[in-house]
């Protein structure tokens, strides 16, 4: 994976120094993970980086592409990756993968240590996050003759 570029917001800077260990190197390895996918995802465009609910999240503001995602670190001393619970990113995600992850219901998917982090997996539920919009336009209706 590559490097996450640096934070351009201060705040949410300090919202990632003010994590715990070892939540914090996987919240870490989550925000890399949505920049290095925006990067490689035909139009999502720049991803903007902000607090929404004290908590790190991710929006397509250039292109409208996507659904906002959301880092926070979980009560159990894991942390976790939210997307909106009206959307069918995480239930489309636990029908290509009903095994091997902990969801919570519409709305997250926790982890416990960012060593086990599925990465390849977590960019298709990432790319399904960040192009969502584009994938639930329909087209435009064609005149009739």
């Amino acid at each position: 994976m590559k490097v996450a570029p640096p934070f351009r917001d201060a705040a949410v800077q300090a919202v990632f120094d003010s994590y715990a260990e070892p939540a914090r190197e996987g919240l870490l390895a989550l925000r890399g993970l949505i920049f290095e996918t925006a990067a490689a995802t035909p139009g999502v465009g720049a991803v903007e980086e902000t607090l929404k609910w004290g908590q790190p999240a991710y929006l397509t503001p250039e292109t409208k592409s996507g659904s906002t995602l959301r880092l926070a670190p979980d009560k159990q001393g894991g942390f976790a990756i939210y997307a909106h619970c009206q959307t069918t990113i995480i239930p489309d995600f636990r029908d290509l993968f009903p095994e091997g992850f902990d969801y919570e219901g519409n709305r997250a998917i926790h982890f416990r240590d960012a060593d086990s982090l599925p990465l390849e997996r977590l960019r298709l539920l990432i790319s399904s996050a960040l192009t969502w919009r584009l994938r639930k336009r329909k087209p435009a209706a064609r005149p009739q003759r």
